[in-house]
């Protein structure tokens, strides 16, 4: 594969990546503002288990210590293509880049861990509708 459409994909891996943390960050805030207002979508169980899942996933990965797979296919399209990848995380990446903050990985599996244990909480105050029941919940 030449060096361009290599390129090419890792650019669509990150833009992957990026709706990933789009959806889980952005995910809980409308869940939270929408259970505030009464928007019944945010009930939808498949909105809400996907959610859940990927903090989840989020979370393990932190605690164990694995760099998210799509960081590392990403950053190996980039070497493969002769471009300069960055170290550590997609987020700590990103979070030193936006605010030059750094920090342990350890902060950062806290922050997941409680940024997971406010969308858990949220299953309580603003409970999904069960599957297969398509009658929004109030």
């Amino acid at each position: 594969m030449d060096a361009q459409m290599t390129n090419m994909l890792a650019d669509i891996i990150l833009i992957i990546h990026v709706a990933f943390v789009l959806f889980v960050v952005l995910g809980l805030l409308l869940i939270l503002v929408g259970g505030w207002i009464g928007w019944r979508w945010i009930r939808n169980p498949w909105f809400r288990s996907l959610h859940l899942a990927g903090i989840g996933l989020v979370i393990i990965q932190a605690w164990l210590g694995i760099i998210c797979p799509l960081t590392t296919w990403e950053m190996s399209l980039r070497e493969s293509a002769g471009q300069t990848t960055y170290g550590g995380t997609f987020v700590s990446y990103w979070l030193h880049r936006l605010l030059y903050y750094e920090a342990p990985a350890w902060v950062f599996a806290v922050c997941y861990s409680a940024f997971g244990l406010v969308v858990v909480l949220t299953w309580v105050k603003f409970r999904p509708r069960p599957f297969g029941n398509d009658s929004p919940r109030p």
